[in-house]
């Protein structure tokens, strides 16, 4: 045993440990035991092969565990305590050994995003088996590999289990350096350089008492080695936690979410206390929070496309309830190659169709925004999930969860489950920190937890989280804001950001015209790739180097191309990149750097002996790609070829068909001028049609499609009898091969026949597209009552005791248009208040037809009240409104019902 630990030991357990630990534990590929009587108080888990660390775990008299960890015989984590607390059982002290299996655990595995896409991992792991006091069993799993150690609980009992807390606890000395966050479930805060003991003080604001609470992941320097503290593999059978740390002192402390119990069936395999240790280079290139995690979940993820997204939000908040802005954005995309637009909040039903047409017919895919709220239940995220699809959306940013509660990883699991059903990606804004869930979730394609760039500007923030947050997976930071007012960095140094930060959506945060006055920066952003074969820490760190700034220059490898990113926070200064990452033979090297205001590009042949000199600006950085140099090479581009402008026609775009009966159309499709098309498929999307509906007609196909040649079809739908009135999209698809190569997806091109079936017979409001909508909370709801935020969360329509299956729930002041066609001749509703506001509110209820023209209207109407009869003729109408004022009293527990809302017309 190493002298400096035995002293550790002595300290905190009073045990004289001498000789104990001389053999350490050789873990095995094949399991073996101990007897229950081996005499050991304290036992080492090694590293894989020469390893520099090593785990010790030991009891204390009082029958408590404790871990340490060693790194090349010096201490990085002193003795820590261990255990868990049920509702049933103390498992923090009065334990014994009763038994202890090791094994050599081997992960091998791809991913679809992340620092390095193949990964292999060899950990020695131990299993430790403890009875405690009451004859309760606790198992301690120790695994240690090359860059750290992680140990999780087992607990054995069937049936349900309640923890109620843990004692894990990580000890470092009081005056190592330290990188720490305030916690917020957002993980939204500054972190703070300060030091292990003094990490409150660091944060009078937020540590109010003698506690301070501290988010993962936290960044420590003990001697020359860096500790990073996170947690691995949660989901809903627990919660998330974060470190507690009482002022002054040496310990940080494991505390649940909320500091509530968690329950899950047993037995119970507790999420991994993972601490990675090493150098700074080796923290950056670790996987250890992945290797941790479950297998993918997803066997088939051909679907699955990272890449770069342009995203108008940060520079224009309204942007996204803009149609033709949001078509500009689409248009920078296919110019420059950018795979994805992404439309944040704000973005309308009735024109997201339309733009997702417009966007896949040039090469580029949709993402859409999303309020948690509007996906929290199964329904809503059924409901949601099939229309994306059919809208040909390929993914969704899910923002506003803030939580680490057990119950949101539960949710979490729910939509993962269901967006990988529905083939959709998935990007978590507002969201807790990814715990591995990429490798056991591939079509997550970034996390947010990070103060980003739509937080304002922070230079010293950038360097910070390079060597903490954007360690443990994917960090939806939002970079690249050229023109933004008052920037606080240079332009190269926003440049880099999407190379210094992995994201497997990366959004640019800056708008068309932004991007297009910086014309170096726009031709380096059209070659960056969003996934690595590598990544390197190059130089720099978070503390201040002894020229008094910070630095850090990360290098990440796609292919047989090298991507270089540096920034620097604090004065102008010249970075250094040692360019031994570099393979064999002479490379050339293209950097941009700041120049007097304006980005400026140079081009070098180098090797791997060399290293990059860059003057850099205050708060400044560069980026570089560097290539194999061959003769005749003057960069290291790769093509960017956009698809080409097509031509899709149907005749007729519409038709009117009742029930039963058929219509005919006719499809052209040319390609104007440019290379021929190949792999030229046309077809009905047959999968998309109403139930009962048919199409025939065969698909068009062509081997190869030249410019000026049309490829013609025709196709006689029939609309199913059971059809209600309304309007059906017949979509028509054209499909090629991606002209940028044989990984991209295929171009899809998109038309529809608009069918429209008269309305007849009886028929609801609740079953018809709305012309228009507005509400006071929330979106106005179909057959259940208005519910919270989101959609399709409320209960059913309820007013005086009578539950009606079908109806409008509504928020006062609200207002509903529907197109009745004038083929309708009454309407009939019961409105009243919904009983969940328990008797409060107030609303009136009034029908108008095209326009103001008052058709039915009622008196005031209050909570707990019985339901009030209104009908309306609505012969001649077209255009039928519903309105809901709020009674004169504001809108307050104005929760107004429709129920049954019947329409009755023409057979």
């Amino acid at each position: 045993m190493r002298q400096g630990r035995r002293k550790l030991w002595r300290a905190v357990t009073g045990l004289a440990l001498s000789g104990l630990l001389g053999s350490g534990l050789v873990v095995a590929a094949a399991a073996s035991s101990t007897a229950a009587h081996d005499p050991a108080d304290s036992w080492t888990v090694d590293g894989p092969g020469g390893s520099a660390l090593q785990a010790e775990l030991g009891l204390d008299p009082s029958g408590g565990l404790r871990l340490a960890v060693d790194s090349g015989g010096a201490p990085v984590l002193l003795p820590g305590r261990l255990g868990i607390r049920t509702d049933q059982h103390d498992l923090t002290t009065g334990l014994r050994l009763v038994d202890r299996q090791q094994r050599t655990v081997r992960e091998s595995y791809r991913t679809t995003t992340g620092k390095q896409l193949k990964r292999s991992a060899t950990m020695r792991e131990a299993t430790f088996t403890f009875s405690g006091a009451d004859g309760a069993r606790l198992g301690v799993v120790v695994r240690v590999s090359d860059d750290g150690v992680a140990y999780r609980y087992l607990l054995d009992g069937q049936g349900p289990v309640t923890v109620t807390g843990e004692a894990s606890t990580f000890e470092l000395p009081t005056d190592a350096r330290a990188w720490v966050q305030p916690y917020s479930p957002s993980y939204e805060t500054e972190r703070t350089e300060t030091t292990a003991g003094a990490a409150n003080a660091a944060q009078p604001a937020k540590c109010a008492g003698a506690t301070c609470s501290f988010g993962y992941p936290t960044l420590f320097e003990v001697g020359s080695t860096y500790v990073l503290l996170t947690e691995a593999d949660v989901d809903g059978r627990y919660s998330g936690s974060h470190l507690d740390h009482v002022d002054g002192g040496s310990g940080y402390a494991v505390a649940l979410a909320d500091d509530a119990p968690v329950t899950a069936q047993g037995p119970l395999a507790t999420p991994w206390r993972t601490a990675i240790v090493g150098s700074l280079d080796t923290l950056v290139g670790s996987t250890l929070v992945d290797d941790l995690a479950p297998p993918s979940k997803v066997e088939d993820t051909s679907w699955i496309r990272p890449g770069v997204d342009d995203w108008s939000w940060l520079s224009n908040g309204s942007s996204p309830g803009d149609f033709d802005r949001q078509r500009d954005f689409v248009d920078y995309a296919a110019q420059h190659g950018l795979p994805y637009t992404l439309v944040d909040a704000g973005w309308q039903s009735s024109w997201v169709p339309e733009l997702v047409r417009y966007a896949r017919a040039r090469g580029v895919d949709v993402i859409l925004w999303f309020a948690w709220t509007d996906l929290r239940t199964q329904q809503q995220r059924d409901t949601w999930f099939s229309t994306l699809k059919d809208w040909g959306v390929a993914g969704v940013k899910v923002d506003y969860m803030d939580s680490d509660a057990q119950s949101t990883f539960q949710w979490y699991d729910a939509i993962l489950h269901d967006t990988a059903k529905a083939r959709l990606m998935i990007d978590f804004h507002g969201a807790t920190i990814p715990r591995g869930l990429q490798r056991t979730w591939p079509q997550v394609m970034s996390v947010e937890a990070v103060r980003g760039e739509e937080n304002g500007q922070n230079p010293t923030r950038d360097i910070f989280l390079a060597f903490t947050r954007n360690i443990v997976g994917s960090m939806d930071y939002t970079p690249t804001w050229f023109s933004r007012p008052n920037r606080k960095d240079s332009l190269a140094h926003e440049l880099a950001l999407p190379v210094v930060y992995e994201s497997g959506w990366t959004s640019l945060g800056d708008n068309p015209e932004g991007f297009s006055a910086q014309p170096v920066a726009e031709r380096y952003l059209e070659q960056l790739p969003t996934t690595w074969d590598e990544t390197h820490l190059v130089s720099g760190g978070p503390g201040p180097q002894p020229a008094g700034d910070r630095q850090a220059v990360i290098a990440r490898r796609s292919g047989d191309r090298w991507f270089v990113g540096g920034i620097l926070a604090g004065a102008g200064d010249t970075m250094n990149a040692p360019l031994g990452f570099l393979g064999k033979g002479a490379y050339l090297v293209e950097t941009i750097g700041d120049s007097g205001g304006q980005l400026r590009r140079t081009v070098r042949t180098v090797t791997a002996e060399d290293t990059l000199t860059v003057p850099a600006d205050a708060d400044g950085g560069f980026v570089a790609v560097a290539c194999p140099a061959a003769k005749g090479r003057a960069d290291c581009d790769q093509p960017v070829i956009p698809a080409p402008a097509t031509s899709l026609t149907l005749d007729p775009a519409s038709a009117t068909a009742l029930p039963g009966a058929s219509t005919a159309f006719d499809a052209t499709f040319v390609l104007p001028q440019g290379p021929a098309l190949h792999q030229v498929r046309m077809t009905v999307d047959r999968d998309r049609l109403p139930a009962g509906w048919t199409a025939a007609g065969a698909d068009v196909t062509a081997g190869s499609l030249r410019a000026g040649k049309a490829l013609d079809g025709h196709w006689t739908v029939t609309v199913g009898t059971d059809q209600p009135g309304g309007e059906v999209d017949v979509p028509v698809v054209v499909t090629y091969a991606d002209p940028a190569g044989k990984k991209a997806a295929p171009v899809h091109v998109e038309e529809v026949v608009r069918v429209s079936v008269p309305l007849h017979g009886t028929v609801y409001a609740s079953d018809l597209p709305f012309l228009t909508e507005t509400n006071g909370y929330g979106p106005v709801e179909r057959d259940q009552s208005n519910g919270e935020a989101g959609g399709q969360d409320g209960k059913p329509l309820t007013i005086g005791g009578t539950v009606y299956a079908k109806g409008l729930g509504t928020n006062a002041p609200a207002r509903v248009q529907i197109d009745v066609q004038g083929r309708c001749t009454l309407f009939e509703a019961h409105v009243g208040l919904d009983d969940e506001t328990g008797g409060k509110g107030s609303v009136t209820f009034t029908v108008l037809g095209d326009g103001d023209r008052q058709l039915a209207a009622g008196g005031v109407v209050r909570g707990g009240q019985g339901a009030a009869e209104l009908t309306a003729d609505l012969t001649g109408v077209h255009t039928l409104t519903l309105v809901v004022g709020d009674g004169g009293d504001g809108k307050n527990y104005d929760h107004a019902d429709w129920g049954l809302a019947r329409i009755s017309c023409a057979d």
